[in-house]
Order: C-alpha cells, then structure tokens, then sequence
C-alpha cells in the first residue's frame, strides 16, 4: 500500500503545482464551458450543470492552457476557449462511456445515465460534442478545427474497437495500446498541440507537444488501469475491481494471461465469460496478478511512456512552464511491490 501511496503523492503534487500556476486562466475555461452549456431546454440544463458540479480535475484543459504558455502564448483568450473545447469533448467521451458501460458511479456522484437515462445521456453527450464544434468554428483556425475533429473521430474509434474486443482475455498487449492510443492519449496529444498551434511555433515543437501529450496519456491510462487491481487509491475516483466488473480488459489482465499456467488461463476465461461476477472471482484474479508480480511488470510498461513524453520537452528552453510539464514525468513508476 505505501509504494501506491507515494505514486499517487507523487502524480498529485506535479498536478497541483499544473493547476496552481494557471489557476486564474483556469477560472476562466470553467466560466467559459459554463456559459456554452447553457440551454433554454430544462432538461439540458439541468443535467449539464449536475455534470459541471461533479468537477474533474480539468487535466487536458490544463495542458492545453501551459504548453500556450510554454509557446510563448500571452495575449487574447484563444487559449481559455480552446482549453475549455478539448474539456468538452472530454466530457462528452465520459458520459457516452457511462452508457456503454452501464455505469453507475463516476467522481463518488451517481452519473447521468444512472439518473436521467441511457437517452437523455446520448444526447447530452453530443449535445455537448456540437457545443465543442462550434467553439472551434468561431476559433477559426483551420488546423485547430483539423486536430480536434479528427481527434474526436479517433476516440470514437476507439469505443468501438474496444467493445468489440470487450471480455477478451487473451486479447493482444498491440490491441490494448491501440484502444488507449485512440480512447485516452489522442486527447492528450490534441490538448498539448492545441497550444503550440496557437502560438504558430515551427512544427518541431508542435510535434514535440503532441508527442509529449500522447505518451503522458498513455502513461496515465496504465496507470490508471493498473491501481484498478492494485488500490482503493483512484487517481481520477474509480473504486477497485470497476473495470473487472465492467468486463474491461486492460494490461494487467492481458500481462497476467502471459504468465499464468493453462489451468489458470481458463479459469480467468471463464470468470470473464460470466455475465455476473463476484467478489470471490475479483479476489481470485488479485491472487494470481500478486502470484504473477503484475503490478510490477505494468508499471515497468508505464514508465517507457513517461521517459519518452519528458525527453518530448528537450526541444523548448527552460523556463517555469517546462519544469511543471517535466514534473509530471519526473518521479519513477517501477517500485518494490
């Protein structure tokens, strides 16, 4: 427990000093995404502000707000109103993700679907998605407008590919990466590029943001992925065993049917053959990823993503900006389980 405790710190403090230092600019996206969702339909209204109360940590729009600021981008509210577009989109991504999953909890709040309906979510969702387009519209640029709608095609994507392979134990570790690449880090490069586009910085650091953003992505989705069968700990308010129960599977089940022994292999078949699992299968999984020293091995994985996305800002000079976007590469993943 204590090694994922100092994990957590660690992630949390490199957060903190993110969003202390663009605090007031951050203000003014959630002022902004506020007054978007604004509708004269009650329904609308109503479950866009219970989904603006549930709060967030408001990552993507933070990184889309300091690598402007890493740019050199110090004037107008391009940077507010981009940031709060790439929230949206976020947003819109976990509530059709609620639907799909039948999920019932998110951030500690029962979640939309589980109070208005599978429909009125939808429809939420891309109420909020057309919201998004138009903001790019009136942004004007057309490479932003490019980035942010191939973007958001990419996670759809993404949603589909791992639907299909929902409940496949044996599914390839290269299948998993690409449904992460596309659901999770697609966004998290857009974030980061987004902010170099606005300050029209030459290609090499606009592909040096993306490539930063994407691994970054990458590196927190595995995190995330693996403290699910590690920790009541959730970076982003997942309870243990939510993706097991959801049949999701992720790099710690995928890594574990690598190691098991036959017998064990189609034991975990079986238990996620199961329309309805129980505690008693969760814990016979946890068994075997601590038999098989999974956590360790995922970790390992993680940290590949997190020395690529910190080596990404060797091409911008140092400055308070970078030294907070290299604080969230800089502690290690692999530690003592």
């Amino acid at each position: 427990m204590g090694t994922v405790v100092q994990l957590k710190n660690k992630i949390n403090n490199s957060y903190f000093q993110l969003r202390d230092s663009n605090q007031q600019r951050l203000a003014l996206v959630e002022e902004r995404i506020e007054k978007k969702l604004d509708s004269r339909v009650e329904l609308v209204k109503e479950m866009t502000d219970y989904h603006i109360k549930t709060g967030g940590k408001r990552l993507r729009a933070l990184l889309t707000l300091i690598s402007a600021k890493l740019c050199g981008y110090n004037s107008g509210s391009r940077d507010v109103n981009l940031a709060a577009c790439v929230e949206l989109i976020h947003s819109a991504t976990l509530m059709h993700d609620d639907v799909i999953d039948n999920g019932l909890v998110r951030r500690n709040k029962k979640t939309l679907n589980q109070i208005w309906g599978n429909q009125s979510s939808v429809l939420v969702g891309d109420y909020l998605l057309s919201r998004c387009f138009e903001m790019m519209v009136e942004d004007g640029n057309l490479e932003v407008l490019k980035l942010l709608s191939s973007t958001s095609s990419t996670i759809a994507q993404g949603e589909v590919l791992q639907l299909q392979h929902k409940g496949e134990v044996d599914m390839l570790e290269e299948t998993y990466l690409k449904i992460i690449t596309a659901k999770t880090a697609e966004l998290f490069a857009a974030a980061t590029k987004v902010g170099a586009i606005l300050s029209n910085v030459d290609s090499k650091k606009k592909e040096a943001l993306e490539f930063y953003g994407r691994n970054l992505g990458l590196t927190f989705q595995i995190a995330d992925d693996t403290l699910d069968y590690n920790s009541e700990l959730k970076l982003f308010g997942k309870k243990i065993g939510k993706d097991f129960f959801e049949n999701k599977i992720t790099l710690p089940i995928i890594l574990l049917c690598q190691k098991t022994s036959e017998k064990e292999k189609e034991n975990i078949k079986n238990i996620f053959s199961k329309e309805n699992k129980d505690d008693e299968d969760f814990n016979y999984i946890l068994s075997l990823i601590k038999k098989h020293n999974i956590i360790s091995d995922c970790y390992r994985k993680a940290e590949h993503y997190i020395n690529l996305a910190g080596n990404a800002l060797s091409a911008f000079d140092e400055d308070e900006n970078k030294k907070i976007m290299q604080g969230l590469t800089s502690f290690s993943l692999e530690r003592d389980f």
